[in-house]
């Protein structure tokens, strides 16, 4: 269906003081956001630390691979249970959910239960009060606007997490086999970091081996997958087409499709939030609908939510 000639109205500014969620602490707060810094800045400084003494070197090869073998497997792990457990696009084996689950957890992005609730939350509110990370309504001016690319990015996590599990995760804390792997978040963010460094000082027999393998593995595709991730929040709600009707201004960004696995078709997620192909035009690259296909042609899914021609016409 064509995009409507005219943007959806601005919304007003979210305010703080939500109207939805359990009170945080001052001390929570703080952790919170110390939290947050670490893994925004950390990242950051990691890279300073590498790029300097091997200035001039070539980069290991195991490194590279190693890096691209856990970006691609957290990567998977959150996009693809973002469509299983956020919109219950399909129906998963007890195995492949508590795999993906896992998987989607060593991406630290926040233990699973958390993260379904506050995605939840974004589409019920979508760019407006409520929605907990919109880049909209911060005024008109180009600082504004800028102000609110950052919030929507990365910004919003510095803030207090006022969602409430209960309200908009209720059928996942009443799934014993999430609420383990919930529980278990922190033995699967060591997990994450913990395994990169394993695996260099096995491939490597070295000390520098491991911690190159942690910086480029581990950090750093970290940090990488963090930015993939938040950038549909900002940048697939500022700019790209718009080809589908939507209450929001959601749009395709495509150069984002590979590295964000197909999330970046925002524009028909949020026309169809539940259909497990995002990319759901025929040029456009949907790699986490091409492993769920494939998850269904081997058994493992069930009751696939495929986008219908009603929906595409």
């Amino acid at each position: 269906m064509p995009a409507a000639s005219s943007h959806p109205p601005v919304p007003t500014r979210v305010s703080e003081s939500r109207p939805v969620g359990d009170p945080v602490t001052g001390a929570s707060l703080a952790v919170s956001r110390s939290v947050s810094l670490l893994l925004v800045v950390g990242p950051i400084v990691s890279l300073v630390c590498v790029l300097v003494p091997l200035w001039g070197h070539v980069v290991q090869l195991r490194d590279v691979l190693l890096a691209v073998a856990f970006y691609v497997i957290t990567a998977f792990g959150i996009t693809v249970y973002h469509r299983l457990f956020t919109h219950r696009s399909f129906t998963a084996n007890r195995v492949l959910k508590v795999a993906l689950a896992g998987a989607g957890a060593m991406a630290l992005e926040g233990a699973p239960i958390g993260w379904v609730a506050n995605h939840r939350r974004h589409h019920m509110f979508s760019e407006h009060a409520g929605d907990p990370h919109t880049p909209h309504g911060f005024g008109a001016g180009v600082g504004d606007q800028l102000r609110g690319f950052v919030h929507a990015h990365c910004g919003w996590i510095f803030s207090p997490d006022f969602t409430p599990t209960e309200r908009f995760a209720r059928d996942l804390l009443a799934d014993r086999d999430l609420v383990m792997v919930n529980r278990l978040f922190p033995v699967f963010a060591i997990l994450s970091l913990g395994a990169p460094f394993a695996l260099g000082w096995a491939m490597s027999g070295t000390l520098p081996g491991a911690v190159s393998a942690l910086i480029w593995a581990g950090l750093l595709r970290m940090a990488l997958l963090h930015h993939v991730t938040w950038s549909v929040n900002s940048v697939c709600h500022t700019f790209g087409k718009r080809p589908f009707v939507t209450k929001d201004r959601s749009t395709n960004f495509a150069p984002l499709a590979l590295l964000s696995l197909g999330d970046s078709w925002h524009n028909f997620h949020h026309a169809h939030p539940s259909a497990a192909r995002h990319g759901a035009l025929r040029h456009q690259i949907d790699p986490s609908a091409m492993l769920i296909r494939t998850f269904e042609r081997l058994g493992w899914v069930r009751g696939v939510r495929w986008p219908t021609a009603a929906q595409l016409a």
